[in-house]
């Protein structure tokens, strides 16, 4: 299924109408503080944080994917151990980017917070990677201000039926040019960021669409400070890693992993010899309790970071101020929500 010309333009017109809304929006909504699933925190009480990792998934796609497809019981006494020893390396703050239709469970992760004494963080938005395997049917017919209106009103009221609302606008996108529903999801973004000033995570198959839709939020007025190009690692150009921090984005190198480790080393020195650190963001896209496999498949814990790669990182050159700023001032920057 594909977008038409005409609801492609009556999106863009109708979304760019609608700036002066949403800017009136955002200035009324967006001094309660970062949303966790438990309530809004202050900024400076996010502590050390992962900004890209997951809880649960369901694979099956948007038109398939119901509720019961897995026992919240099963997936607590899986995956509450895990976010335990998490929370025992000293981390206080794990970013969940499981978007809906994709297995989105704020209740679920409330019970975990509670039981881990993690702050999680949950989102809104759809995902439009995976060749559009998770974006629900319906999104194939609206408006890019249509799609705003429900993220806006999840920001603004909560998830139903959890009520948690979200700290984080997430989106996906293959790699580039933009399809035309995965430019009609940034466009959404972008409108829905105006009116909450919710940070946008975008995972982002290649450097094309990074650049795309930076375009495509230029267009709209949001700074490239309000997204996060996700999984930038994958990109092997490393000149457009900078040229996006330079622009003022996040770059996100997360997957972070045993087999990963020297690469995301290398990278992240090459970031510092720029001076370009202070739009970094590090994570390890871990977890993944799968719905579907038995005890929900293998299960990657979340303290390879703390326990193993930043010894590595230590002994390669990167200090304990650029720790800090990685991991505690840089994602507090990026999930504050803009005024």
């Amino acid at each position: 299924m594909s977008l038409s010309r005409r609801t492609i333009l009556k999106g863009a017109v109708l979304g760019l109408g609608a700036l002066g809304v949403g800017l009136q929006r955002r200035a009324a909504g967006s001094a309660a503080g970062i949303n966790t699933v438990l309530g809004p925190i202050k900024p400076e009480t996010l502590g050390m944080t992962l900004m890209h990792e997951h809880i649960l998934v369901d694979f099956v796609g948007a038109d398939r994917i119901a509720p019961g497809r897995y026992d919240a019981a099963e997936v607590i006494r899986t995956v509450l151990p895990h976010l335990r020893k998490l929370r025992a390396t000293g981390c206080k703050t794990l970013v969940e980017c499981t978007p809906a239709y994709l297995g989105r469970d704020p209740a679920l992760l409330a019970q975990l917070s509670r039981g881990s004494g993690l702050q999680i963080i949950t989102n809104t938005g759809f995902y439009g990677a995976s060749a559009d395997k998770y974006v629900p049917p319906f999104a194939f017919q609206e408006t890019a201000e249509q799609l705003s209106a429900r993220w806006t009103r999840e920001a603004r009221k909560g998830i139903p039926p959890s009520g948690v609302q979200p700290g984080f606008i997430k989106i996906g996108a293959d790699a580039g040019p933009l399809s035309p529903i995965n430019a009609q999801l940034v466009s959404a973004a972008a409108l829905t960021h105006l009116r909450t000033g919710l940070v946008i995570a975008s995972h982002t198959g290649d450097g094309v669409a990074a650049m795309a839709q930076l375009g495509v939020l230029k267009k709209y007025a949001v700074s490239p400070s309000a997204w996060i190009w996700v999984h930038a690692q994958n990109e092997r150009d490393r000149a457009l890693h900078r040229r996006a921090a330079e622009m003022g984005a996040w770059v996100e190198f997360d997957g972070i992993s045993e087999q990963t480790m020297e690469l995301h080393v290398e990278l992240l020195m090459g970031m510092k010899w720029f001076q370009l650190l202070n739009r970094v963001l590090i994570s390890q896209d871990a977890g993944w309790y799968h719905v579907g496999e038995p005890g929900g498949g293998s299960f990657r814990g979340y303290d390879f970071l703390f326990s193993s790669f930043l010894p590595l990182a230590r002994k390669s050159g990167l200090d304990d101020k650029d720790i800090r700023l990685l991991l505690v001032e840089n994602p507090q920057r990026a999930l504050t929500p803009s005024s």
